[in-house]
């Protein structure tokens, strides 16, 4: 197996993280008080770590393909892909490295597993990464990869592509899903009490389910459809489904809620497992 980067190092096994990622590039306009616990929570999750990762392995909800596929560039763009927002946010930089021997071992890892995986190398970086990790990694002064997710939206299949990826976590590599535990975005405006009610139950439900031993927790996210509330939260999966990777890459680490809070009347929370 290929090393996962140049210069890797044992000191510490590094932690799976789940971030919330904001709404758009939220953390970079002027929108008082709304985001300001999700940016402060961000800009502290580096100091959580057990050393400096050596390169960081992310799954957004914002890229999805036929099979899972890595970013190999490297020097990946930007892709602005919010709409409607001040023009400054277009302007927005995060220059860090990608990493294509990270890609080669992510790929390698996911065939070993039986999955197959494909290459990227002109893919950019969207904005379910560069905008938190503009605040959780500033410097921009770690290699990044991105894998997509894979378009069947398979809960299981994510699970096990995270479980492949688990080895490199002993290569100081972070993994890192970004995402939303609540994306609907036609009531995330509206204040709906209803839709606040379903917010908070499915929150509640999710925050059990990580603290689960792996078995249950696995188990109840790929049942996270029967759960009441789910497509009220989710009519889409794609922002749930990198808590799925990252869970799968958990293995036997416990998950904790290191990050809650409610936004527009919505509950959102963060999840570490491990470290």
């Amino acid at each position: 197996m290929p090393e996962a980067a140049p210069h890797s190092h044992s000191a510490g096994r590094q932690p799976v993280l789940f971030l919330p990622h904001g709404g758009g590039p939220c953390f970079f306009m002027d929108w008082p008080d709304t985001w300001d616990a999700m940016a402060a929570y961000l800009r502290g999750v580096r100091n959580t770590l057990p050393q400096k990762p050596d390169a960081i392995l992310v799954v957004s909800g914002h890229w999805e393909t036929r099979v899972p596929t890595v970013t190999s560039g490297a020097h990946p763009s930007l892709i602005y892909d919010y709409y409607g927002f001040p023009p400054h946010t277009y302007q927005l930089d995060y220059a860090a490295p990608g990493s294509p021997p990270l890609a080669q071992t992510v790929q390698h890892l996911l065939a070993d597993a039986g999955i197959p995986a494909e290459q990227d190398p002109h893919r950019g970086f969207d904005h379910g990464v560069f905008i938190p990790f503009m605040l959780a990694f500033e410097k921009a002064d770690i290699p990044v990869v991105e894998l997509s997710l894979q378009q069947d939206m398979d809960p299981a299949q994510h699970l096990r592509i995270g479980q492949a990826l688990a080895p490199l976590r002993d290569q100081n590599i972070l993994i890192v899903g970004t995402g939303l535990t609540y994306h609907n975005l036609r009531h995330f405006m509206t204040g709906d009490p209803r839709s606040n009610d379903a917010a908070r139950q499915f929150d509640t439900w999710l925050t059990q389910a990580m603290t689960q031993p792996e078995t249950q927790r696995n188990q109840a996210l790929v049942q996270w459809e029967s759960t009441p509330a789910a497509r009220i939260c989710h009519p889409r999966e794609d922002h749930l489904l990198p808590l799925m990777v990252v869970a799968g890459a958990a293995g036997a680490d416990s998950g904790v809620r290191t990050y809650s809070d409610t936004v527009m009347g919505k509950a959102l929370s963060g999840f570490t497992f491990g470290g």
